[in-house]
């Protein structure tokens, strides 16, 4: 049974990720769901604490609890960090290293190797920074970016690259790179 840590950022498609750790847990892997506030907007914790049968972090404040902070205890636990669904915001503070939410935090003190899953809209996925952040990604050891898919039409109406790729592929990449 792999350790896996499930970020969720804030896209519409955040609402997948039931669905992908639902798949994880009856594969029998142990998933730990790390959100940002926005895709909280999107998801509830209680949905994806009764999915993943594990608390659902999403700030700093969710630390009190214990004198290791749990961004740390999940990153050095982790097999895998799954970002499911990757926004634009949260692919360009992994690539620059900045840490402004505790999903970023835990990206920084992760060994694991991440798969990294984008989903936004189309022009925001091809304007040039965010290709950019994807190059640097791509580039780092143990980094694997899945998606967006090439086509379809997005929640926004706009037709083209972005949708989250596949909850099927997902899992299939997932289990691809577990220990």
């Amino acid at each position: 049974m792999a350790c896996i840590i499930l970020g969720v950022t804030g896209s519409i498609a955040a609402y997948k990720a039931a669905d992908i750790a639902s798949a994880l847990v009856k594969y029998g892997h142990e998933v730990h769901c790390v959100c940002t506030a926005k895709a909280l907007e999107f998801v509830t914790p209680l949905t994806l604490h009764t999915i993943s049968r594990n608390p659902v972090f999403s700030s700093f404040e969710d630390e009190k609890t214990d004198w290791v902070p749990p961004h740390i205890q999940l990153a050095q636990r982790a097999d895998l960090l799954l970002v499911a669904p990757a926004t634009a915001n949260t692919m360009a503070n992994f690539a620059h290293g900045f840490a402004p939410d505790m999903l970023s935090s835990l990206y920084l003190a992760c060994q694991s190797p991440v798969l990294i899953c984008p989903a936004m809209n189309v022009h925001m996925w091809e304007h040039a920074a965010t290709q950019q952040n994807a190059a640097v990604l791509k580039q780092r050891k143990d980094h694997y970016i899945l998606g967006p898919s090439e086509s379809g039409i997005l929640a926004c109406g706009a037709e083209g690259a972005g949708k989250l790729m596949p909850v099927d592929k997902i899992i299939q990449k997932t289990l691809s790179l577990l220990p």
